[in-house]
């Protein structure tokens, strides 16, 4: 792993509230926040649907920025109305109620990779094509966005697959990484000749904080690592590290009838605009995992 020479420090954002704080990723983004800059972190309470509320902690704090990371993380859960209540609904509460603050300069939302649909190597200014609830839900959080364009600086992050200790084991890499910790004999899994972009956690939150500090950011960016690393190559690096060789299953349940072998993302727009946040190599998150 490689880390920044020196500490990231703020010029303009302050004060900033961050839904989702409690969960994967936001517990990361806290952490990096409280040990690499002098922002205030306030932490949004109660129910993001409640919008009395939510306009109580956007005006009372005074804050200078929103990250907006809270969601159905879990794309099997995401097939119902409450995908477009969360991810829509309440993602277009924030962005009103953040234009009438008189404070609130940027807003950071976090959209999915999802948008794509199956296009194997997306970059940002391909055209989205959703094929399931969650991707649309986020499309059309987006696509709301633009009408406070005038009043918000407003990011949004098109994140790929990234893990990291604290996943949930409903996730394939902590899938994997727990069957490997326990010696079992027989992993079941879906189609074995996929291949995705997976980034570490640690890694995601180091890019948030820097979109929450560099000036001007506004736009819309794919977080990824640019590389599409196979099933078949994860498997073979944790059998090497833990020394257990499982028989695999092709479970058909796993497999989803409209699953790309491969996709990857382009990070380049990304690197170009924040070349100071060097990746984590993926064989290292693995370790880490691994090791925990």
């Amino acid at each position: 792993m490689t880390t920044d020479a020196n500490p990231l420090q703020s010029n303009k954002i302050s004060k900033v509230l961050i839904t989702g704080s409690r969960g994967f990723t936001g517990q990361y983004l806290l952490a990096e926040l409280k040990k690499n800059t002098a922002i205030t972190v306030i932490e949004f309470q109660g129910d993001l649907l409640d919008n009395a509320n939510l306009q109580r902690q956007i005006e009372q704090y005074a804050i200078d920025a929103i990250v907006h990371l809270a969601g159905i993380s879990f794309v099997p859960d995401a097939d119902s109305i409450k995908v477009y209540q969360i991810h829509t609904l309440a993602s277009e509460q924030i962005l009103k109620f953040a234009s009438q603050s008189p404070t609130v300069k940027r807003v950071i939302l976090a959209s999915s990779s999802l948008v794509y649909g199956l296009n194997t190597h997306p970059k940002e200014t391909d055209c989205p094509a959703p094929i399931n609830h969650y991707g649309l839900s986020k499309l059309a959080m987006e696509q709301l966005a633009k009408h406070y364009q005038d009043k918000l600086e407003i990011v949004i992050t098109r994140p790929f697959n990234y893990t990291g200790i604290g996943q949930a084991a409903q996730f394939l890499i902590p899938k994997l990484i727990h069957h490997f910790k326990q010696t079992k004999p027989i992993l079941e899994l879906g189609n074995m000749n996929i291949a995705r972009d997976f980034s570490d956690v640690r890694w995601i939150a180091k890019v948030y904080t820097a979109l929450l500090i560099e000036e001007p950011i506004s736009g819309t960016y794919n977080l990824c690592s640019g590389k599409a690393h196979s099933l078949s190559n994860i498997l073979k690096h944790l059998e090497q590290q833990s020394g257990h060789f499982p028989n695999y299953a092709v479970n058909p349940d796993f497999v989803r009838s409209n699953d790309l072998l491969s996709q990857y993302g382009c990070n380049k727009k990304l690197m170009q605009r924040l070349p100071q946040l060097n990746s984590i190599v993926f064989n290292d998150t693995l370790d880490w995992m691994l090791k925990e």
